[in-house]
């Protein structure tokens, strides 16, 4: 019922939006920070590591392993990633583009962040972002989604409006001439 209301419902996708622009606000402007300011996930990355130790690790193991064998050596890639990443989600959250998209990649750096150890916003966000997830197009219909997703289902049917569908059978099963 909760989840039809917010998929369906003018209320919900007003609410959506003031949801959407605010979660787009706060991860433009993490990434526009990082783009001008220099930023290097070295630091955080080992502080990460470091917290997987001790009797009360922040960190679990497998996720402290991929940071130290995988995140941490390809530094340099990270460094460009999270925050053209964060500029992205933010862009499409405020201007309601790809908004499912949008929301859904803020998701995933946001658990990152958590499985980090780093609690900050990351948790309030995924909530949030969880809501947009779930009303799917209501939340990006006050946006530029509202265009330009019918123009990409009609990419992705372009084809098929020349094949009209089979006639459903009526009145039973049709004996085919010359089948068994």
């Amino acid at each position: 019922m909760f989840n039809n209301w917010l998929r369906n419902n003018k209320l919900a996708m007003w609410l959506l939006t003031v949801v959407r622009i605010y979660l787009g606000y706060t991860w433009i402007k993490g990434g526009i920070e990082k783009l001008t300011g220099g930023f290097d996930a070295g630091g955080f990355l080992q502080g990460a590591i470091a917290k997987a130790s001790g009797d009360h690790p922040a960190v679990q193991g497998w996720w402290a392993a991929f940071l130290e064998h995988g995140a941490l050596p390809g530094v340099k890639l990270f460094n460009v990633v999270i925050p053209l990443g964060e500029t992205l989600v933010g862009l499409g959250l405020i201007l309601g583009t790809f908004t499912t998209l949008a929301a859904l990649m803020g998701m995933v750096m946001n658990f990152a962040f958590l499985f980090s150890g780093t609690v900050s916003t990351n948790a309030q966000m995924v909530v949030l972002e969880i809501f947009i997830v779930v009303a799917a197009a209501n939340a990006g219909r006050i946006g530029l989604d509202y265009w330009v997703m019918p123009y990409v289902r009609g990419l992705f049917h372009k084809n098929n409006h020349d094949v009209a569908p089979a006639p459903a059978p009526q009145g039973g099963v049709k004996k085919i001439k010359g089948a068994a």
